[in-house]
């Protein structure tokens, strides 16, 4: 968006293009309001990120009027949370668009791609089990034009796995780690690297665990310097704070 609105006024001030035609192209309102939703189609403009649609809570059908209706600017569309009746509606009305069952989203690319950010975020999981937590936010990032990789089942129960993986730790931008159980692992790559670490709580693990809750309060009183922390299970939130590193 921001970049479309730059070519506008570009061609402006060079004269290619005159005051009203201009108008005509910047026209599009900030915002368009459904009878159950209110849809921010500048949301790129300012933050440089289009509007993300959480297929939680919402209907099919709601979810799917309001990805239309954002894939008809040209910005792109990335749902997330969306089940499997979801994504199968989604894939009939979006041609083009790319399902993930397992990090449960659908993405549509934008007419342009994505500004790429410096350098690679690696998305650490400590168990296969975290795995749908971890393709959310490597599904977004992606989305948000970051490089990624991948290390999967790394965790502390056989901590000679990640240890083996030094050399690929040492070249990312931004670690996501996303760990369940007793929430270890973040603590413990952000002793081995210089680079931010933000750290995923997932809310897979038994009894006491909690939910997550274990592994989030585990993560929030890491001993290790600079770990950034976010909700449980919030793939989707730790990739935003990665991408926007990676754009700084």
């Amino acid at each position: 968006m921001r970049d479309k609105v730059r070519s506008v006024l570009e061609d402006v001030a060079a004269g290619r293009l005159d005051a009203e035609s201009a108008l005509e192209r910047l026209a599009l309102a900030p915002f368009e309001s459904l009878p159950f939703a209110t849809i921010d189609h500048h949301r790129a403009l300012r933050h440089g990120f289009p509007e993300v649609v959480l297929a939680q809570g919402k209907t099919v059908g709601q979810v799917v009027a309001i990805a239309e209706r954002i894939a008809a600017h040209g910005g792109g569309v990335l749902v997330t949370r969306a089940d499997d009746a979801c994504r199968e509606a989604l894939g009939s009305a979006l041609p083009g668009v790319e399902l993930n069952a397992l990090g449960r989203t659908a993405y549509l690319a934008p007419d342009e791609a994505a500004a790429k950010g410096e350098g690679t975020v690696l998305v650490v999981t400590a168990g296969t089990s975290d795995l749908p937590v971890a393709e959310e936010a490597a599904v977004t990032l992606a989305a948000f034009g970051a490089d990624v990789a991948r290390l999967t089942d790394v965790g502390v129960a056989g901590i000679h796995r990640l240890l083996h993986q030094t050399d690929l730790l040492a070249t990312a931008r931004v670690i996501i780690v996303v760990a369940g159980m007793d929430g270890a692992l973040p603590s413990v790559v952000a002793g081995l690297v210089r680079t931010p670490v933000i750290a995923v709580p997932t809310s897979v693990g038994y009894g006491a665990s909690f939910g997550g809750l274990s592994a989030l309060l585990a993560m929030l009183n890491s001993c290790a310097s600079g770990v950034l922390v976010v909700n449980i299970d919030n793939g989707f939130g730790a990739a935003v704070a990665a991408a926007r590193i990676t754009h700084s």
